[in-house]
């Protein structure tokens, strides 16, 4: 069984000395003092990420993944490595304002993916979400049909694509290896 522990539980009482035996009041009677007070030390298990999760299971996350997929499900189940079990995901896609002519807002549009296991060295980011806010859509950006910012995104990531060879030609034509400039995730 696991504590739930926070940074206001107070601190366990230090342990006794063995060769001192408590008189009245706890106080051993060679020292006749009550001992100094101790600094508060948080528990080891509030500094690791898997005990974190233990205040969000049950709770409503957006998760961004390395690839640049954002997912928003019910924290159901974790483990020590902080691998995620989501339950009613949708992943959510985003195209940015001015990805298409006349687009002075951005697009977003949710795909229902179910119960969702992710690795927990994929995870990026992750956060509560807001309940009261959660119907609202993002700020500057409209709900659109899924099959339409699907297109959107795809030309977004293959304009992306042309832009990131031409820096690559333009960076190698200065000097600089291209094999060692690393990769852009978008």
């Amino acid at each position: 069984m696991m504590e739930n522990l926070s940074i206001n539980d107070p601190a366990p009482p230090p342990p006794m000395p063995p060769h001192a035996p408590a008189g009245p009041g706890g106080i051993p009677p060679a020292l006749g003092r009550p001992p100094p007070p101790q600094q508060q030390q948080l528990p080891a298990q509030m500094f690791t990420t898997a005990a974190q999760l233990l205040d969000l299971t049950d709770k409503k996350l957006m998760v961004a993944l390395r690839d640049g997929r954002k997912l928003v499900g019910i924290l159901r189940s974790w483990d020590q490595f902080a691998n995620l079990v989501l339950q009613s995901t949708k992943e959510r896609l985003f195209v940015p304002p001015g990805t298409a002519p006349n687009q002075p807002r951005g697009l977003y549009a949710d795909i229902d993916r179910g119960l969702f296991v992710v690795r927990g060295e994929n995870v990026l980011l992750l956060g509560e979400m807001d309940l009261d806010k959660e119907d609202d859509p993002p700020a500057g950006y409209d709900l659109a049909d899924v099959a339409v910012v699907k297109k959107l995104a795809e030309q977004r990531k293959a304009q992306d694509k042309v832009r990131e060879k031409k820096k690559v030609k333009l960076l190698a034509k200065e000097g600089f290896d291209s094999e060692n400039l690393g990769e852009v995730l978008l």
